[in-house]
Order: structure tokens, then sequence, then C-alpha cells
């Protein structure tokens, strides 16, 4: 008899070895900013089923953000994304004395947000116009369905001695 346990562990094994892959493409691409899109990957098996979660925007890791609408607040984002991925903008001088709300530096990061928010919301990220990727995790989810595959007819093989049909061994 096969006990649940076994495949269960398969699946996380498996899956958890694909977290750990994704993670290592991701930050060798150089992708990681925040690291919110690393902290977001988990997984979860149950006896019948097993799923690697990421956050919402995970499949724009290889295809990118294509052009249209933004969230409210988009040039805030594109401004927390400069200062996580250290990004600094030339500071921009005012040419009057009077007080004024911004210092230099905030205006240059300001304006450099606002351009590269207006030029993804116009034209998409760099990596939609360039037509993506395919080596953060589309290379890795084969591999590892194919490796849960092996594992599995594995354990069958060595689970089941033989088969009787009539009570002849059809399979020893």
């Amino acid at each position: 008899m096969i006990t649940g346990a076994v495949p269960r562990q398969i699946l996380q094994d498996e899956l958890e070895e694909l977290r750990v892959a994704i993670i290592a493409h991701h930050l060798s691409a150089g992708q990681k900013a925040s690291g919110k899109t690393t902290a977001s990957m988990h997984v979860e098996v149950t006896e019948t089923r097993g799923t690697l979660f990421g956050r919402s925007a995970f499949g724009t890791l290889e295809t990118g953000r294509k052009a249209g609408k933004v969230p409210a607040g988009f040039t805030g984002i594109i401004k927390q994304w400069m200062k996580d991925k250290g990004i600094e903008a030339e500071p921009i001088p005012y040419k009057t004395d009077r007080p004024h709300k911004y210092t230099p530096k905030e205006r240059g990061e300001n304006t450099l947000a606002f351009l590269i928010a207006r030029k993804i919301k116009k034209s998409g990220t760099q990596l939609f116009r360039q037509g993506g990727r395919s080596d953060i995790y589309s290379n890795e989810v084969p591999v590892t369905t194919r490796k849960i595959g092996e594992r599995l007819l594995e354990m069958l093989s060595t689970e089941v001695k033989s088969i009787k049909l009539n009570n002849k061994e059809v399979i020893k």
C-alpha cells in the first residue's frame, strides 16, 4: 500500500528545490529590488497537489510590464524602486532663492521617477520591449515536473511487487 506521506514529501522537496532555483535565477539576473518577490515565494502541499506561490506580479519577472494603465501612485512606486535598487538622480537646483517644497535632490528623484513611470506607461518596461526572457522560471518548471514524475514512478515501481490477474501473476 502506498501512503500519502511519500508522494507529499516528493512534491514538497521538488517544489522547494524549484523555489530555490527560481530565486537564484532572479538574483543572478539582477532583478532584486526590495526583496518582496523572493519573500513572497512559498510552497504549500496537500494530499493531492503542490503549489509554489508568489506575488501577483510574479510573471513580469520574465515578461516585463506591458504599456498601458498603471496603478494609482505609480510614480511613488517607481521612486521606491529607485531607492531599493540604489538608483540616484542628479539634483535639480532651483533658480530662485525663495523657499521650496522639495530639496534639489528630491526634485531630481521626483523628476526621474516621473519620467520612468511615463516611459513604462507609454512603452512598457525595458524587459517587455526586448521581448522578455525565459531563464527565471520557464525553463525550470518542466524540469521539476519531470523530476516529480520520475520520483513518483520510481516509488511506485518499488511498491508494486507483483500484479495478479485471475490468480495468475502478470508482473513480478
